[in-house]
């Protein structure tokens, strides 16, 4: 097991499943919704940059009614009904990487806590294929007033783990949101693979772990 480790905690989106799967079952969905999505994606880029709020879900509603020229309320119940309710159907019955819940399970079995840090409510996929009852703790960025790399969500991770940020390893495929937002409070990274850099094997040079599949990320965690 990699030495001084105590806890993984992992991202979700494009890090237990591919992302483009995703985006093909959505497609019509999306085309659908594309006007509040353009606008949805413009705040989120900003929410990314913001230092935490004592309401971030106010905040955010604000910004995304501003840009749609309606009331915030209006907005937080668009953001509801589209984007966190309106995506959960189209995670039933999809499937995560191969061997993802096989990793974590042999993870846990080894005595390590396990943890979910998303910039999305975790809810939103459900039981998580399974996972979710694997986790020490599961929650989503927003609940802390920032989304990552802000330090803060990692932060109440730590807390929430009952570990120092240095025992955990975080796992994600944003070099980033996901790597750097993990560096900077003092946790280490693991970094998933994609494009070019999968298929040549180029390991990322911010991460400390590199992995291109999860049973691969097993065996470098447990050796």
């Amino acid at each position: 097991m990699i030495e001084g480790i105590k806890a993984v905690a992992f991202d979700i989106d494009g890090t237990l499943y591919a992302n483009w799967k995703l985006y093909l079952r959505i497609a019509p969905y999306f085309i659908k919704n594309f006007k509040f999505f353009s606008r949805f994606n413009k705040v989120r880029k900003v929410m990314h940059r913001t230092a935490p709020l004592a309401d971030f879900y106010e905040y955010q509603a604000r910004l995304l009614g501003q840009l749609m020229h309606v009331e915030s309320e209006e907005a937080k119940s668009k953001i509801q009904r589209i984007c966190y309710d309106g995506m959960k159907v189209y995670f039933e019955r999809f499937r995560p990487y191969r061997y993802t819940y096989e990793c974590i399970r042999q993870m846990k079995d080894a005595g390590l806590k396990i943890g979910i840090l998303s910039d999305f409510p975790p809810d939103q996929k459900g039981e998580i294929w399974g996972i979710r009852d694997l986790c020490d703790v599961c929650i989503g960025s927003e609940e802390s007033g920032a989304l990552k790399p802000s330090l803060y969500p990692f932060g109440i991770l730590a807390m929430k783990l009952g570990v120092r940020p240095e025992e955990i390893l975080y796992v994600g495929n944003s070099v980033k949101y996901d790597v750097r937002g993990a560096k900077n409070a003092g946790m280490k990274s693991a970094y998933l693979l994609k494009g070019p850099k999968k298929w040549f094997n180029i390991e990322e040079k911010d991460a400390d772990i590199s992995f291109k599949s999860y049973r691969q990320l097993c065996d470098i965690v447990l050796k």
